[in-house]
């Protein structure tokens, strides 16, 4: 019994719980790691404090279960596509006083569903593409953002909930009718303007005068053309003018045959 019990080899364990045990630790860091540069506090999911970092981009190792993400006062200026993609927890986002001038169409995919307040305040946007906010159902702060007020910034702001304390300072910093600049965007909206009827007019006017510049070409061509071909008969008629005359070849050859 003694001799089969020291023979016996101790159990190890499973070579693959060491394996998982890694993968978990991974996991967990993944999803509770905070950027170096941020500060970051656990209220019933990760709030990431990223204010006045100087940071000139989006993080890209923002902890997953994020709920509210603040990276106002840096100088991003450009929000990529998705760029939230992972933060399908993320409820607020404040990218208020940066330097943004162009937002991508799918910047905010993966948390249009939970985002709640999107800031977008006090930044350099003049314009966004249509999509921009598809499907996002987030109250969105716009204002301090020097807007061209034209056809595809209505749109955008047609399928938007903007934030009602800070809507009448979206204004038109620049637009399509200069009557315009200065003013409210919602307020002129609601007064029945359509920038989109500019911009079909414009596009008209454009058209009209591009036709009439090739029209202009077509006709200074014709015209050319003919007075070319009036100039090269002139010179033809007088060339033959030049020539002898046929009756008067036909009396000398009269003459010379009498002669022989």
């Amino acid at each position: 019994m003694g001799a089969s019990r020291s023979c016996r080899s101790p159990r190890k364990p499973p070579c693959c719980a060491s394996l998982w045990f890694v993968l978990l630790l991974s996991v967990i860091m993944t999803t509770h790691a905070c950027p170096k540069i941020c500060h970051c506090s656990d209220r019933n999911g990760m709030v990431v404090q990223c204010t006045s970092r100087n940071l000139e981009s989006i993080p890209s190792n923002l902890p997953r279960d994020t709920v509210v993400l603040l990276l106002s006062s840096n100088r991003i200026r450009h929000v990529p596509r998705e760029a939230f993609t992972d933060l399908h927890r993320l409820r607020e986002l404040d990218l208020s006083h940066n330097a943004i001038e162009m937002v991508e169409v799918g910047a905010f995919q993966g948390i249009s569903d939970t985002l709640q307040t999107l800031d977008l305040s006090n930044n350099h946007l003049s314009s966004l593409p249509k999509d921009t906010f598809n499907k996002l159902h987030a109250r969105v702060r716009l204002s301090h953002n020097p807007w061209h007020c034209e056809c595809s910034l209505q749109e955008v702001l047609r399928e938007l909930r903007l934030d009602p304390e800070t809507v009448n300072e979206v204004s038109c910093f620049t637009s399509v009718q200069e009557d315009y600049v200065g003013q409210p965007v919602i307020q002129v909206l609601d007064s029945g303007i359509n920038f989109c009827n500019f911009h079909h007019k414009t596009t008209d006017v454009a058209m009209f005068v591009a036709m009439f510049c090739w029209f202009s070409m077509v006709t200074a061509y014709i015209i050319y053309y003919i007075k070319h071909n009036q100039e090269d008969a002139r010179r033809h008629m007088e060339y033959l003018k030049s020539l002898p005359s046929t009756s008067h070849i036909s009396k000398d050859y009269d003459t010379a045959s009498s002669i022989f």
